[in-house]
């Protein structure tokens, strides 16, 4: 190790700062990067407000040199996923490091000791600080901003994994899809057929009733997902995050598939209010506090032209009924109606096939992939 280079285990609220506020000196110049809210980037971290430590251990890191921050990184140890996935393993997530090769080993090296020292055998990563927050490395699709909680690091970042020992364990896509291509007049007959055959109805969210709606949503969540590496939300996890997300989700944006009046399925969008907080090159440190940032987002949130589809679920039973399908044509309808050109769909595992030949039937392009890294711990 570099004489001068040192690597800190961490747990005040100072250091957590530091550990949030160094993403400055990574990305100030690219003109890709969207700074985050920095109150909300601590909340993240917070093991007592944010419930997902509850069922976690957690351990933080910063490298530093000379008294300035060159690197970071937290190990995890989610419970939850070993005890449905039935495997033994950690995560490390929040990587961040200069281009330096002995800045990153030092920092994995840190990092796998302590899972390997509570018995874990294999880390995956990079998850922060799990599959369902921020999750996997950006490594192709580097020309454009990322939208809404989704990842975005410098281009090195897989090599410095990879020369750790790190192999691909699964990529995510994110498809890109366009007013102009995505709608097709097959696709609303054969849509309109398939509800009618099947008695599938189609509504927007009551935001009346928001919390009886978020429980429907957080039961067909934990019901029908069936991915790779799945891990069931709490009640307090979907709570807090849709206390986070409900200041800027748009009911007319959310949808449910319904039989006979029993919800079997849903969509759920949000308008990509990264474009708002976007600012390009150069963006000075502190930049994005709180009352610069809900500044930025009611300025600029006219221009949004992109939602995101975060999530689209449908019961295992009404699979193969026409239901997805409906669900994606009044997504794609209303955001017409109130002015969105775009929308991404993510992330998309590579072995889902019916998510994958969705998108492509409404001509997405596959512009971004994500991978998640694994590693066996000997």
């Amino acid at each position: 190790m570099n004489d001068s280079l040192t690597i800190r285990q961490i747990s005040s609220k100072v250091d957590k700062l530091r550990f949030v506020r160094m993403l400055w000196d990574i990305y100030a110049n690219d003109p890709n990067w969207v700074p985050p809210l920095e109150m909300d980037r601590m909340k993240l971290i917070d093991e007592k407000k944010n419930p997902f430590y509850r069922h976690a251990d957690t351990a933080w890191w910063l490298a530093e040199r000379n008294g300035n921050v060159v690197g970071r990184i937290a190990a995890i140890i989610n419970h939850s996923y070993n005890e449905v996935q039935k495997e033994q393993a950690g995560f490390f997530g929040f990587f961040e490091s200069v281009n330096e090769p002995a800045v990153a080993r030092e920092l994995f090296r840190t990092a796998e000791a302590w899972i390997k020292d509570r018995g874990m055998n294999i880390a995956y990563g990079p998850a922060n600080p799990s599959s369902n927050d921020e999750y996997g490395l950006l490594i192709d699709g580097f020309d454009r901003p990322p939208v809404l909680l989704m990842t975005y690091n410098p281009p090195y970042y897989a090599s410095l994994i990879e020369q750790n020992g790190y192999v691909k364990g699964q990529d995510l896509f994110a498809y890109l899809l366009s007013q102009d291509t995505a709608r097709s007049e097959k696709l609303v007959r054969v849509s309109k057929a398939l509800a009618d055959r099947n008695r599938i109805t189609v509504r927007p969210m009551d935001p009346k009733r928001f919390q009886d709606e978020v429980n429907t949503i957080k039961h067909i969540y934990n019901t029908a997902w069936e991915n790779e590496g799945f891990v069931p939300f709490t009640d307090a996890e979907m709570d807090f995050m849709a206390k986070d997300l409900k200041p800027v989700y748009d009911p007319e944006l959310v949808f449910f598939a319904e039989v006979d009046g029993r919800p079997v399925g849903f969509a759920l969008s949000l308008p990509d209010i990264n474009q708002a907080f976007h600012s390009g090159a150069k963006i000075p440190r502190g930049m994005a506090n709180l009352p610069v940032g809900l500044w930025k987002l009611f300025t600029k949130k006219k221009t949004i032209d992109t939602i995101r589809v975060i999530v689209l679920g449908v019961l295992r039973e009404y699979r193969h009924r026409g239901v997805d399908a409906l669900l994606y044509t009044a997504t794609m309808e209303r955001a017409q109606q109130k002015g969105y050109q775009y929308g991404e769909a993510s992330w998309v595992q590579e072995t889902n096939v019916p998510m994958n030949r969705a998108a492509q039937m409404m001509n997405g392009e596959q512009y971004k992939t994500y991978r998640v890294y694994k590693k066996t711990l000997s």
